[in-house]
């Protein structure tokens, strides 16, 4: 290990941070730290930065957001400096932007990469984290930041003889650098995402024959992509600083249009059209349509009535249409999708739809996929099953907090946290984007800036102030899951079985552990909670720093 500069502790081999993570989250992280002018080391277990977007490189991959949102605004100078080609970025571009960033900030000297963290144990005596690696390290540290983010762990098909197919098989979350090809071969995705939606549509048009296997059908609407002309780029970059004000005070945290306008506050020709011109402008525009879209089951209803017309419009073959329709649930309770000619692409002659409601999975053979009905030989199957959300990550490796209390014990009936950024019996120990923030119900990067934040605020408070540990109060921590549960429970969110309340990882505890109450009102509560010095915590005053 590389000899360290002296920490404000006073120990040559103290930290003052460790970040962990080099997606978006930890490259904010690792920009505000170096700027206090701390000491700080940063893991990532890629060998670069990007996150979701170095590990996806699967055909189609795209953000679902606007280029212009979703991207930094800590530094007004690379708003100026960058440019995006395109109002949805396709994964490429995704990946210059980021590499754009690190270079112009010289973030990659602060990373260790292609490490894996294996441990994290609190040290009372010290007031320390101890923090062990896959490269058999140990680093001590004041704090510790999980900036793992929310989609970060695949999960493991749950199919029989998973591992046993001789042909080419692929994991979406962990798609191999080099080219891949589909022409002339007989292809299975296995998932009808966010994911295997984007699969479907490229993949299609390449492969010999295309099969999807689809367990339960996902509403997508057309995202009707474009260029970005250079007069409104110009337009973008003088008003960022209005933009992004507007993002961070809307619910979202982002651009999307919303709507102050109830379902029934308008007649039934109005709706109607609004829809249509929903429809038509593209994106997520219809999630923003009706402001009690997500409260009101009727609306919901109507609205998804609505979208499965357009599927009938679409696809060709009424018996495949009614396949795709989505049913069972409210409309966007599953992650809104969006795509570009997911449905045209049931209209090919070498693309086949598989119902496995109606014939399931049986398991992977060595030359395929067998169903009840019988096995479909392949060449490659594509895995588009998705991941452990909200706290694969943290739970993944070891963490013991006060009393050798490990995270995974805490968690065993679901996360409990403050705000997602701070756990009870965990001094010094953060996180971006947890799992009781807003998470995947609002842009990702505000709320990584938001908590980053946050987070810089309370470590500026510990130094003036000389003190050594800071976790949330009990009473905090259950009053903010209570906030939670109260919120849950105005909303349709839960009311689908999906990676947001865990259920598609099998033994995990079920349940809606994201704050449903919008981005501004979550920002306003990390605001709150740092008010009168940080009330919502309790403190240990500085002490010598123990021997080894």
């Amino acid at each position: 290990m590389k000899d360290l500069e002296a920490s404000p502790r006073g120990a040559a081999d103290v930290l003052d941070v460790i970040v962990v993570g080099g997606g978006f989250g930890g490259m904010c992280a690792t920009y505000t730290f170096r700027e206090m002018g701390l000491n700080i080391q940063c893991f990532e277990a890629g060998s670069d930065l990007g996150g979701v977007w170095f590990w996806n490189r699967y055909p189609g991959a795209r953000v679902d957001l606007p280029s212009i949102d979703y991207s930094f605004s800590f530094a007004p100078e690379i708003e100026q400096e960058w440019t995006w080609s395109e109002e949805f970025a396709a994964q490429p571009e995704l990946l210059k932007y980021i590499d754009f960033v690190a270079t112009r900030l010289d973030l990659r000297k602060h990373f260790r990469f292609n490490t894996r963290i294996t441990g994290a144990r609190w040290d009372e005596a010290s007031g320390l984290w101890h923090v062990s690696t896959d490269k058999g390290d140990t680093l001590r540290t004041r704090y510790c930041v999980m900036a793992t983010g929310p989609l970060s762990v695949q999960k493991t098909p749950d199919i029989a003889g998973y591992g046993r197919f001789k042909g080419e098989s692929y994991l979406s979350g962990s798609w191999p650098h080099e080219p891949v090809s589909y022409a002339g071969k007989r292809v299975g995705i296995i998932g009808v995402g966010s994911t295997g939606i984007q699969c479907v549509q490229e993949v299609g048009r390449q492969a010999g024959e295309l099969f999807v296997f689809q367990r339960t059908p996902s509403f997508t609407m057309p995202m009707r992509n474009q260029k970005l002309s250079a007069d409104y780029v110009a337009d973008v970059k003088r008003n960022y600083a209005g933009l992004r004000a507007a993002a961070r005070a809307s619910t979202v945290g982002g651009l999307r249009p919303q709507s102050s306008r109830a379902f029934y506050s308008v007649t039934p020709q109005t709706r109607r059209q609004l829809l249509e011109d929903a429809w038509k402008l593209g994106g997520l525009c219809i999630l923003g349509t009706f402001s009690d879209l997500m409260t009101n089951q009727e609306a919901n209803d109507y609205v998804a009535d609505f979208l499965r017309e357009k599927i009938s419009d679409v696809v060709k073959d009424p018996v495949t249409a009614e396949k795709l329709k989505p049913r069972g649930y409210p409309v966007f309770a599953r992650r809104a999708c969006l795509d570009t000619g997911y449905y045209e692409t049931y209209n090919l002659p070498n693309v086949h739809l598989m119902d496995c409601l109606e014939d399931p999975i049986l398991e992977i053979t060595e030359k395929g996929i067998r169903l009840e009905s019988g096995e479909v030989e392949l060449d490659m199957i594509i895995f588009a099953t998705g991941y452990d959300g909200l706290t694969g990550a943290l739970m993944a490796f070891d963490v013991q907090g006060r009393d050798g209390l490990r995270l995974k014990d805490k968690w065993q009936e679901g996360p409990r946290s403050f705000l997602g950024v701070a756990v009870a019996g965990f001094p010094n120990f953060f996180m971006t984007v947890g799992p009781n923030g807003p998470s995947a119900l609002a842009n990702i990067i505000r709320i990584n800036e938001n908590d980053v934040a946050l987070i810089a605020r309370a470590i500026r408070h510990m130094d003036e102030n000389g003190l050594t540990a800071m976790e949330p109060r009990q009473e905090a921590e259950d009053a903010w899951m209570e906030a939670i549960r109260a919120a849950a429970g105005r909303t349709l969110l839960s009311k689908a079985k999906t990676w947001y309340v865990g259920a598609n990882v099998q033994g995990k505890s079920q349940g809606l552990t994201m704050f449903t109450g919008g981005f501004a009102k979550y920002a306003e509560a990390c605001e709150d909670a740092a008010k009168d010095g940080f009330h919502a915590f309790r403190f240990e005053p500085a002490r010598a720093l123990a021997a080894e």
